[in-house]
């Protein structure tokens, strides 16, 4: 079940999180290093995010437990570019097992694109850890393509 989050959610959101920067610090160790306080941090983050109206936050429940997560914006474009419309931003996703992507990962990403879309936002753009296979897969199975890559000198 997909649904708006709650603040009784981030505790599971928060462990989520840990674990795919946990993940994300094998592929670029200098970029992705946690930070000593990055819980705490997190935590008020993601608190602030559930208030602000241009965003959305959804969770994934299956069997009363979250097994994933997703925050978006839903922001004007750059100024230097026209894509036509708001865009939604997606950057906090992730999932409890790499397998889930093609289901709840998928399921996630339908609801917010559905959702930035009757906010004005056609264009979708999605955070990925280069390395990061599922998720790629599901991406690029649900439509979306590389536009960028980030490089990274430590």
């Amino acid at each position: 079940m997909i649904r708006q989050a709650l603040s009784t959610d981030i505790p599971a959101m928060l462990q989520l999180a840990a674990a795919k920067r946990q993940e994300y610090e094998g592929y670029a160790a200098t970029f992705w290093r946690r930070a000593e306080d990055a819980t705490e941090k997190q935590s008020g983050f993601f608190e602030f995010q559930l208030t602000r109206p241009n965003t959305m936050c959804l969770v994934s429940e299956e069997a009363g437990e979250i097994d994933g997560f997703l925050i978006a914006g839903i922001v004007p474009a750059p100024p230097v570019y026209d894509p036509g419309s708001l865009v939604c931003t997606i950057d906090d996703f992730t999932v409890e097992d790499p397998t889930l992507w093609v289901t709840t990962g998928k399921q996630l990403l339908a609801e917010a694109r559905s959702l930035a879309r009757a906010q004005g936002a056609n264009l979708t753009v999605v955070v990925c850890g280069q390395l990061d296979e599922p998720k790629r897969e599901m991406l690029q199975a649900e439509g979306l393509y590389v536009a960028s890559e980030w490089f990274v000198s430590p």
